[in-house]
């Protein structure tokens, strides 16, 4: 059946896709329509149109679906974020749980037991990380978030993902480029200054305000200063300096403006002091619950080895330090490495060290020296690891391996290849860091066939 641009076309909506858009099926044909949940019957308006698929916007809603709610935020039908705010948590868990499960199938062609998604008891105002991409049009500040699939930004200063200092410190902000004539980074011809905000918030409440600007000047920096620190729990203001010409958000030089270079994070009782360009997890409580089950699948005796690969800020293995006789952690960001090393000075860790490099350098330097872990967790990026990196950790055969993974797809591809080296995954779970958005976090353990 023929579908053209501008048709308009009744649709049952029955299932989501990972990046959050609703699917029906139209003669055979996926229709796409993002603002539709799964049970909705609705009058799709046809935008786009390829062999293989098409695209729609809602246009009518005939049969509303026992799992649609009310959205409760202006921008959410725009913002690329929050895709699930007019579905049910409910049913968002159990889609979460259907795609890790599907993936794992589908791409992995494995058969491990899901567990149900470990939800989150609190939905907003949980993420302790924001990147605002800025605009500024006649002195006036717009930050928010792009639209889907595009640099288009909504603005959107209250987030309700995020807490609500962060619309202070967007506020102090604001004042600043008014007052400064500060202009904003055009990214096609490479000229003005501001080029994001990034803001912190650790679960002890300190506040770490960073603007990433294209070039080293700063005009009107005590000004800014002044703003943030009439926020209550702003300790660190820096400035980031990124001078390329890419969608990368933060530079390599990071200068401190004004009070601390980092925050300190509680987690699991041990501290950690994070710099901007650390990696760690944006929601602090499930966090917890994530880091527990991986503990509980890592299974440390006290006498285990335990290698810690994508270690970022050392959070992983310095939570687990205390079961085990010894931690080695492999991570690319000399800033991350070095936060690693003070965070396991500042919590009195003597069994860790720290190696700087990629991934696949750090298992390859423990392989020359001999180190044989009996456990490696593996954290990598949305990319997955490479199947170099894969081979050389079952070369170096751990007992165990525990996978934690920020992507289903990336990670059932590479849990067919560590099943392919004589590991088996026993039991995979879904944690929710990220509610409302199509992100679900997943950890898996891992078995060698040959212990």
């Amino acid at each position: 059946m023929d579908i053209k641009k501008n048709d308009d076309i009744e649709l049952h909506i029955d299932n989501m896709t990972s990046e959050g858009a609703a699917v029906g099926h139209y003669g055979g044909v996926a229709v796409f329509v993002r603002g539709a949940v799964t049970g909705d019957d609705i009058i799709a308006h046809i935008i786009k149109t390829s062999k293989r698929y098409c695209i729609g916007i809602v246009k009518e809603i005939v049969n509303h679906s026992p799992h649609r709610i009310k959205s409760d935020c202006t921008a959410s039908a725009k913002c690329g974020g929050c895709s699930f705010r007019n579905m049910t948590y409910a049913e968002e868990l159990r889609f979460k749980r259907s795609r890790v499960e599907d993936a794992i199938k589908r791409i992995g062609h494995i058969d491990v037991p899901v567990n149900d998604v470990i939800g989150a008891e609190k939905i907003d105002g949980y993420r302790n990380k924001a990147q605002y991409p800025v605009s500024i049009n006649d002195g006036e500040l717009i930050a928010g978030f792009y639209a889907y699939k595009s640099h288009r930004i909504i603005p959107c200063a209250s987030c309700r993902l995020q807490p609500a200092e962060f619309e202070k410190c967007l506020a102090a902000f604001a004042d600043w480029v008014e007052k400064s004539g500060v202009t904003s980074y055009d990214e096609n011809s490479g000229s003005g200054l501001l080029r994001h905000i990034y803001l912190r918030k650790t679960s002890t409440g300190e506040i770490m305000a960073c603007a990433v600007t294209n070039g080293e000047k700063l005009p009107q920096a005590d000004l800014l200063i002044r703003n943030l620190t009439q926020i209550d729990g702003v300790k660190s203001i820096c400035q980031n300096v990124n001078t390329k010409n890419s969608n990368v958000i933060l530079g390599g030089t990071t200068k401190v403006l004004w009070g601390s270079e980092s925050v300190t994070d509680v987690l699991l009782g041990k501290k950690f002091e994070i710099s901007p360009n650390s990696f760690y997890q944006v929601n602090h409580d499930q966090c917890e619950k994530l880091y527990l089950k991986a503990a509980e699948y890592a299974d440390l005796t006290g006498d285990d080895v335990l290698c810690d690969i994508y270690c970022g800020a050392g959070t992983i293995g310095l939570t687990m330090a205390d079961r085990a006789k010894q931690i080695y952690g492999i991570e690319i960001i000399p800033q991350a490495v070095e936060n690693a090393r003070k965070n396991a000075k500042l919590n009195g860790i003597e069994n860790a060290e720290y190696i700087c490099g990629d991934a696949q350098y750090g298992a390859a330097e423990l392989e020359k020296r001999g180190i044989r872990p009996d456990v490696a967790v593996l954290d990598p990026p949305r990319k997955g690891c490479s199947a170099e990196l894969l081979g050389t950790v079952c070369r170096m055969s751990p007992k165990r391996i525990v996978y934690v993974s920020c992507d289903p797809a990336t990670l059932a591809r590479d849990l067919q290849i560590l099943s392919s080296s004589g590991y088996t995954a026993l039991e995979a779970t879904p944690v929710d860091m990220f509610p409302r958005t199509p992100h679900i976090e997943t950890v898996v353990v891992l078995h060698s066939r040959t212990k």
